[in-house]
């Protein structure tokens, strides 16, 4: 036997390593069990070029729980170790990694970020373990098998083992203050957490199943009464991982039901169906891997979030991928695997980094051609799954100015008639009929078909296409469409008069004389509250309404930005201002002029102003009320 101590520059380093690492501890499972894959794929790689002189077989990884004993086993059938590897790779290189790691991160925090802990590899037990042992035997011939035992202090005993079969078990006598790793049920949630996809099968117990040899007979009694024997049970490994997941495979191996049962299988409680599927894979010039897939989205960009899965090699890191994946798409779900990027180090270095930005781009590129594909593809399929996918798209468009590019192939407008444009499709269908004595081109378009409904149909009663475009970020995308596109501009059905949102050569006379305005701007200023009114004559068509509330492009949109991140500061927190846009054609705007009688003359501006707010929805509560009762006694 030999005694040692393991040459320590960092003074208490196991104390160091527990207490740095204290809220990820959990993470000792999934580092020793990526050292046993490592050394089970080590022999695989041996073998296949014929330096190992053993049959590779069917290995496993084994986890077990001692709870009496107060003990976890971690058993794999890899290359092993003889006692001068031992020697090597965990007194002198693993816990050089591991000094190297804490050296360089104990100051940062837990806040810092970090979140791979790889490179502290076979260390980490000492977060939960008071006492490591290994056991190993070296896939070498001839060589003998090693015990080496630490007690979490620089002290280590090296001896000879019984060991007789290749490989190596690591046996974690727990800590008194981490015994909820004795437990089955937390154990089973680590190795689901962050090894459910390892290429090696680990084995965690056992379980019964349908012994599929057996065919229960069926016999009859004496009675004639038919029963059937039970079924025969058998007992085999439970396997707690898929180690050939859907991603590791080509895609044309694949068939749409695979893609779907994958889906199943990353997310057991998700009851919908995705709506597509994307298929990343690329070896040059970094390596990645991945399926990612479109969910039926809902408004709120927040729920959404933190559901793609970033493995390494197979093995689970995290489920915050921000700065690996562009953040438009950290609103899909799948998996992206990658052993080019960076995991131990901050996440402010991680987005600075150079690979990390290249494989975020190449997913960019990857998604708008995948997206032009299925538009291309099966237009009216893309078009009936806009409502659901139009969220990622518009925020994609907003974030990324590559995307927004590629954008203009696929992205839809729908109309309230229920049809799609693309941009080129729209402008060419609109340009025409919508362009202004100005030669801008002026895009209309209604956020809610019911409230704008009076406003859409004046628009649609001069053979404008009225967009419905009802996004929470739909501001900010009109905005950098303005901005970017030459020429055009964004106008809500509801900001004006339709005649001045699309000012043409032939402007309207007025039927009243410049003194009958100003008399009538006087009456209508007395009894319009100005604080949440502006009053603005115009000459319209003679039916056309008589009072129409509008509600400025700017004002509006400003604080509709402003509310999801953006517009212009303090807009946000302005008074609703409305424009009382009063047709001095119409009838009625003659009559309130001309009636002798103050009392009538106030009911009619009463009453006109109210059907106007109406039809905005700005008539609540108690005007309502009076409204309402008001008009049953007009009718009388």
């Amino acid at each position: 036997m030999t005694k040692g101590n393991i040459n320590v520059s960092v003074e208490n380093i196991f104390p160091l390593i527990k207490k740095f690492l204290y809220s990820d501890h959990e993470i000792f499972l999934r580092e020793l069990i990526s050292n046993a894959t490592d050394a089970t794929l080590k022999l695989k790689h041996l073998t296949n070029i014929g330096e190992a002189k053993v049959e590779y077989g069917n290995p496993k990884i084994e986890v077990k729980i001692d709870k009496k004993g107060k003990k976890l086993h971690i058993i794999d059938q890899g290359i092993g170790m003889t006692a001068e590897e031992v020697e090597k790779y965990i007194n002198q290189i693993a816990f050089s990694g591991a000094e190297e790691f804490l050296d360089k991160y104990k100051d940062a925090g837990k806040d810092s970020g970090i979140i791979g802990h790889f490179g502290l590899g076979f260390y980490s037990a000492f977060m939960v373990a008071e006492k490591v042992e290994i056991i190993t035997k070296s896939y070498l011939e001839d060589t003998e098998a090693a015990r080496w035992t630490c007690d979490g202090s620089p002290e280590f005993t090296l001896e000879p083992a019984d060991k007789t079969e290749r490989g190596t078990e690591i046996i974690l006598h727990i800590a008194d203050d981490s015994t909820e790793f004795l437990e089955e049920s937390r154990i089973r949630e680590l190795l689901t957490k962050y090894n459910k996809f390892m290429p090696i099968p680990i084995k965690f117990g056992t379980k019964e199943i349908n012994d599929p040899d057996h065919k229960p007979e069926t016999k009859k009694d004496k009675d004639g009464k038919e029963t059937k024997e039970p079924q025969k049970k058998i007992t085999v490994d439970n396997i707690i991982n898929n180690p050939n997941p859907a991603w590791t495979k080509q895609p044309t191996e694949l068939e749409d039901k695979d893609y779907s049962d994958f889906y199943r299988e990353l997310y057991p409680m998700q009851f919908e169906e995705p709506l597509f599927h994307i298929h990343l894979n690329v070896d040059y010039p970094f390596n990645l891997t991945g399926i990612l897939y479109f969910p039926k989205m809902t408004a709120d960009l927040n729920i959404q979030k933190d559901k793609i899965q970033l493995y390494q090699n197979q093995v689970f890191v995290t489920d915050n991928v921000e700065g690996i994946v562009p953040e438009f798409l950290t609103m899909l779900r799948g998996v992206i695997d990658s052993p080019d990027i960076p995991l131990n180090v901050s996440r402010s270095y991680l987005q600075a980094d150079g690979n990390v930005k290249k494989i975020s781009s190449y997913i960019t590129r990857k998604v708008a051609d995948k997206l032009k594909s299925l538009f291309n593809d099966n237009r009216e399929d893309f078009e009936k799954k806009w409502n659901d996918i139009k969220i990622v798209i518009e925020y994609g468009m907003l974030s990324e100015d590559k995307f927004f590019e590629k954008a203009d192939a696929f992205a839809l407008y729908p109309t309230v008639d229920g049809k799609y444009y693309t941009y080129q499709e729209l402008f060419d269908k609109i340009k025409d009929n919508q362009t202004d004595k100005d030669g801008k081109l002026v895009i209309l378009y209604a956020s809610d078909e019911d409230s704008q409904h009076s406003y859409i149909e004046a628009a649609k009663d001069k053979a404008y296409e009225v967009l419905l475009l009802d996004s929470p970020i739909v501001s900010h995308l009109m905005q950098k469409m303005e901005s970017t596109k030459e020429n055009i501009t964004f106008a809500r059905v509801d900001a004006d008069h339709i005649d001045n949102l699309i000012k043409k050569d032939d402007t309207k006379i007025s039927k009243l004389s410049e003194e009958q305005q100003t008399e009538l701007e006087t009456i209508l200023k007395e009894a319009i509250p100005s604080e949440k009114f502006m009053v603005q004559l115009e000459a319209m068509d003679s039916d056309a309404s008589p009072f129409i509330i509008t509600q400025p492009e700017f004002m509006r949109r400003m604080k509709e930005m402003q509310a999801t991140g953006g517009g212009m500061f303090g807009m946000g927190n302005m008074p609703e201002m409305y424009n009382l846009v009063v047709n001095t054609n119409s009838d009625l705007v003659g009559e309130i002029l001309s009636t002798k009688t103050k009392k009538k003359q106030e009911r009619l501006i009463s009453q006109s102003l109210d059907l106007a707010r109406l039809s905005q929805g700005l008539l609540k509560g108690k005007e309502l009320s009076e409204f309402i009762k008001r008009s049953y006694e007009m009718i009388k």
